[in-house]
């Protein structure tokens, strides 16, 4: 028997990297998984691991940076599933890197829409789904960007921050609704999103190693669990000591 047997959990940005990590883990303990991913072919592939391990999952193509999108992902789940438990809203890109001045209008807005907007139009679907069943714990997954600043990365700290803000404010509203909204902060984690950086960014670690996207999707599963039934409105980092330098 598994921890979540019978819940059904909802993992953006799973065609890869943390989100593939941690839509196996929601499989592994039971849940049943919609895996979405812009990157179709990707959430195919995590799809096709579940199932390897004996789990449950189904894929959907979303484009969180559309609000349409989200509502036909989470409409998905419902009609796949019958219900949602767990939402880990992941989905996120680097954008591009410039300082404040030069960056541009366009790079700003892409980074916003796909990391910021995006959070609230799953959140805005994935409570209204929880409300009409038993309640459930959404995930969101910022960084450690999310409460320091960094050079050349206004839109991606920014939208990160603003992840908090919204984390934090949501969970206050539907803390006496038994929903549960938590954010955690991966530092660098080996994924493909940092891929050439290692060398560069592995000294920022005071533990000498970049994290997996296991050990953070353990952190996610812990959060969503029964056992984090106290903890709400709260920002978790993992980052092997970035944020105590």
């Amino acid at each position: 028997m598994g921890e979540f047997d019978g819940k059904v959990a909802i993992v953006t940005g799973a065609g890869s990297g943390i989100g593939r990590a941690t839509a196996l883990a929601y499989a592994k303990a039971g849940a049943r998984v919609l895996v979405s991913d812009v990157n179709e072919a990707g959430a195919e592939e995590t799809v096709r691991l579940v199932v390897a391990e004996r789990g449950a999952a189904q894929a959907i193509r979303t484009d969180v940076s559309r609000a349409s999108e989200c509502e036909a992902m989470v409409a998905k789940a419902l009609e796949a599933f019958g219900r949602l438990d767990f939402a880990c809203n992941n989905a996120g890109i680097g954008g591009e890197q410039a300082a404040t001045a030069e960056l541009s209008v366009e790079g700003w807005d892409r980074v916003i829409a796909t990391n910021l907007s995006s959070t609230f139009y799953c959140m805005k679907h994935e409570i209204a789904a929880m409300l009409r069943g038993r309640g459930g714990a959404i995930v969101n997954m910022a960084s450690i960007l999310g409460t320091v600043g960094f050079a050349g990365a206004a839109a991606y700290v920014t939208s990160k921050h603003g992840m908090i803000g919204l984390t934090r404010t949501a969970a206050l509203e539907y803390a006496t609704s038994n929903i549960r909204v938590n954010a955690v902060g991966p530092a660098f984690i080996r994924t493909p999103l940092i891929a050439g950086l290692e060398e560069a960014v592995l000294p920022l670690h005071p533990i000498g190693r970049l994290g997996t996207p296991e050990e953070v999707a353990e952190l996610v599963l812990y959060l969503s669990s029964d056992r984090a039934s106290f903890i709400t409105g709260s920002y978790y980092p993992i980052d092997g000591g970035y944020l105590a330098r």
